[in-house]
């Protein structure tokens, strides 16, 4: 009996230095999660710029939203960005973890290059494409210029300024679809090659028939997270373009920001915030619909 009491002693002081190793993350989530949504929350009410004291709108900023074709306008934005990036990105990161997969020399050396963009700052990366895309001195238009063809307005052009965003934000983040297509096309059995092969298929037949089918589920995998990631364009025009020109490269994180910090209407970039929020978790619900709805 009293081993037994000595035994349950142990498990509870066990159990409270648990606790302690736990507290900080604790701490963390109340300070740092917890908080902000339960106060962005009581913001979505009330009008407030920081200094003066808060004041009780109601829904008034939710029908200033409705209301506002600024807002809308950046929505669309966000939109042709995915329409640009989302495609362009799969593209690229097949096409390049095909090329790893295939056996040769330097394949890990290579797996490294393509996937150090990714951790490196999005501001550094930022500043480096601008340099690139610079009209008069950037390194793109000079080397246009050498071969004798007229200099480009990347981020000039309404018309060109998110599609050089989206070509940027690829070269971003296309390390990391790389590695899981790279996985998807390590799962798929070689078997099943061999059986082609011996059945006359070629190389052709053999990717939109077995690569390509077998990658299904890692490509619905690449899309939601392209489109999680799309929805949260913000350093690429802040830095190089600031929304611009005449606005065609504001996002609306980067509209979300505007209003909070530069205008100062911090309730009326919660409402935003807010309904930002339910557009991604539509997109997220809709996406998980088509991955349970995929055949086994």
């Amino acid at each position: 009996m009293i081993r037994k009491m000595n035994i349950l002693k142990a498990i509870r002081e066990s159990e409270r230095h648990g606790y302690w190793f736990v507290l900080p993350y604790i701490i963390f989530f109340l300070l740092f999660v917890a908080y902000p949504l339960v106060f962005s929350f009581i913001l979505i009410f009330h009008r407030w710029n920081i200094v003066t004291p808060m004041e009780w709108v109601g829904m008034k900023n939710f029908q200033r939203l409705f209301s506002d074709p600024q807002f809308f306008r950046a929505m669309f934005n966000t939109f042709i960005f995915l329409l640009i990036h989302i495609p362009l990105q799969i593209a690229v990161a097949l096409g390049f973890s095909l090329l790893l997969h295939s056996k040769g020399m330097f394949r890990g050396f290579f797996r490294a290059v393509y996937f150090l963009p990714v951790v490196v700052s999005g501001v550094v990366v930022t500043i480096l494409w601008q340099n690139l895309y610079s009209f008069d001195s950037g390194v793109l238009n000079s080397l246009l210029s050498i071969v004798g063809i007229r200099k480009i307005p990347w981020l000039i052009d309404p018309g060109l300024a998110m599609p050089s965003i989206a070509i940027m934000a690829t070269w971003k983040n296309v390390g990391i679809y790389i590695v899981l297509f790279l996985v998807g096309l390590q799962n798929i059995p070689k078997e099943i090659y061999e059986s082609a092969s011996l059945d006359g298929a070629d190389k052709y037949s053999q990717f939109f028939k077995i690569t390509l089918p077998m990658l299904n589920s890692t490509m619905v995998l690449i899309v939601a997270l392209s489109t999680i990631g799309g929805f949260s364009l913000f350093i690429e025009p802040y830095v190089l373009t600031g929304g611009g020109p005449m606005q065609s490269t504001m996002s609306g994180m980067l509209y979300i920001y505007n209003q909070a910090f530069y205008f100062g209407h911090m309730g009326y970039a919660a409402a935003l915030g807010f309904v930002f929020a339910l557009v991604i978790l539509t997109v997220v619900l809709l996406q998980r619909k088509v991955v349970e709805a995929e055949p086994s």
